[in-house]
């Protein structure tokens, strides 16, 4: 169900508001580059300074300005299961079309804490859920066991967002999950490793900035073009590597501003990029040539 490119839209902000201005030109410059679907709400979306106001404000916003021309899913995990479960239905109700959740963070749970976490999801929605598995962030792992223990016994979960940052772990889940279960690189520059071994897209930051070409790569190699993905895929590499210098969404909201799409405001404890770090991606981004 969840295949192609996804964006994990930043939540650009004004003077401490959301810009839902720079919010609405975000979503439409995705669909006219061809993205397959957008993330509201997601660690980019800087979820974790959202107020639930502000969760509700931002997903109904992507909802009504996709107005169904692409995929919607809304970022509606939390470590609290009840919270999640209230947010996957908010997400529902506002008209997604579907819910990426992340694993619970800094709890720790067991692998049968996490199953019976999206399990309680699963069974409160009819929402299609998309997994989010980011150990480095969370603390704790998906393992490939629980992941095909969920797809077997809850049918509305269908894939899997993979930010281990390991081509082995997506060759282990396509060997537990079933064919018709999606999984799709959490990393940008991991997008093309993954794809040779099972992956079916990704759900990228870069796309915020440069969605066709991220569109391109992937498509290029679902066509069985692999020549032309790679050469997209080294082309766009040092510009993924330098958004990746600070903290995310730090960098991609830096230079959405440069090109005057929006503020680079982040919310605290997130801050601007040091002054070298600034130089250096102005540079990567002066000798990246966009697709005309």
């Amino acid at each position: 169900m969840f295949r192609g490119t996804f964006t994990a839209l930043v939540t650009p902000f004004r003077d401490g508001a959301i810009d839902v201005s720079a919010f609405g030109k975000l979503i439409e410059a995705q669909i006219a580059a061809g993205i397959a679907g957008i993330v509201a709400v997601g660690t980019t979306g800087e979820s974790p300074t959202l107020s639930h106001e502000e969760r509700e404000q931002v997903i109904r916003l992507a909802v009504t300005t996709a107005n169904k021309r692409c995929q919607v899913l809304a970022g509606t995990g939390s470590n609290a299961t009840h919270h999640a479960v209230a947010d996957t239905k908010m997400a529902e109700k506002f008209g997604a079309d579907g819910a990426l959740l992340v694993a619970p963070y800094y709890n720790k749970p067991s692998q049968e804490g996490l199953f019976r976490h999206f399990k309680a999801i699963a069974d409160g929605t009819s929402l299609p859920i998309m997994l989010y598995n980011i150990p480095g962030r969370c603390g704790v792992d998906i393992e490939p066991d629980t992941a095909g223990r969920l797809a077997t016994e809850c049918r509305n979960i269908v894939s899997i967002k993979e930010a281990s940052g390991s081509v082995e772990r997506v060759s282990e889940l396509r060997g537990r999950l079933p064919e018709s279960f999606t999984i799709l690189s959490g990393d940008d520059s991991l997008t093309l490793p993954f794809m040779s071994v099972g992956a079916a897209g990704v759900v990228s930051v870069a796309a915020n900035l440069f969605p066709a070409e991220v569109c391109a790569l992937v498509r290029a190699f679902e066509s069985s073009d692999v020549k032309s993905a790679e050469k997209l895929h080294r082309k766009l590499f040092p510009l993924f590597k330098d958004l990746f210098i600070e903290p995310n969404p730090v960098p991609i909201k830096t230079a959405l501003s440069w090109r005057g799409d929006m503020s680079s405001e982040c919310r605290l404890p997130l801050c601007e990029m040091t002054a070298a770090n600034q130089a250096r991606l102005r540079n990567t981004l002066e000798t990246f040539e966009p697709a005309r």
